[in-house]
């Protein structure tokens, strides 16, 4: 939404999706779940009249309106892309289909993945990690404002302190709340990386998956400690 308050900025998106077709560039096959907050917060909305289920349907449809919007940006840059539903929308979009989603990876397609899980009560984060595991992905990497993961929240602390690194367990137990529990433990389970990033300024999202620049890992222990003795960084394989 950029600088407005809710919407679409087109200039926005595009500043996204040069990101995103730089990280393409370097031959990375690239998964991307949108949300749909810019348009409507289900959970806000949740609590005020409209019932939980209904609010996160709705949810869906504006994660779609923003991943449509996406595809055209990316495609107006050259990039070719696929948008795939987890809700049917077939004059607009194909339905999420595991191997046709591998199918489009094989060919450098980019694929944009919307309506979350296509399921009330989950959030895009466990669509993320959903995806990555059925597709063998090794490492999800998640683009906020802020550049990682602090003890508390940077905004209202100036004296808040960002981590390189943080395992699975540590997340948990301290309720860093950099995203929700179920997707931290379908992580956990399938060993996936996740990489926490500020999409700002231009040109990070390439140096992040260079594995530059600034970003907060979360993962095993002991990658965690291999990291630190020289070993192990940012994971760049994917198998099926």
């Amino acid at each position: 939404m950029g600088d407005n308050e809710f919407g679409i900025h087109p200039p926005a998106v595009t500043e996204v999706a040069r990101e995103i077709r730089e990280v393409h560039d370097l031959g990375v096959e690239i998964c991307i779940v949108v949300g749909g907050g810019n348009i409507f917060r289900g959970l806000r909305a949740a609590s005020d009249e409209l019932p939980r289920t209904t609010a996160d349907h709705m949810g869906m449809l504006a994660t779609i309106l923003n991943s449509l919007a996406l595809q055209a940006s990316l495609e107006t840059l050259g990039a070719e892309t696929r948008v795939l539903s987890a809700i049917r929308l077939d004059e607009i979009c194909e339905p999420y289909i595991h191997r046709r989603a591998a199918r489009h990876l094989e060919r450098k397609r980019i694929c944009i993945f919307a309506a979350g899980t296509g399921n009330p009560f989950f959030t895009t984060d466990t669509a993320a990690t959903l995806r990555a595991s059925e597709l063998g992905c090794g490492i999800v990497f998640k683009g906020t404002q802020v550049d990682g993961v602090y003890d508390s929240d940077p905004k209202s602390n100036p004296n808040a302190v960002r981590m390189d690194a943080i395992s699975y367990e540590d997340a948990f137990k301290r309720n860093l709340r950099v995203m929700d529990g179920a997707a931290i433990a379908m992580a956990r389970e399938r060993r996936l990386q996740l990489v926490v990033f500020s999409l700002k300024p231009a040109g990070n999202f390439k140096r992040v998956v260079e594995g530059k620049g600034m970003f907060t890992t979360i993962q095993t222990q002991q990658e965690i400690d291999d990291a630190a003795s020289g070993g192990l960084g940012l994971r760049q394989s994917r198998e099926f």
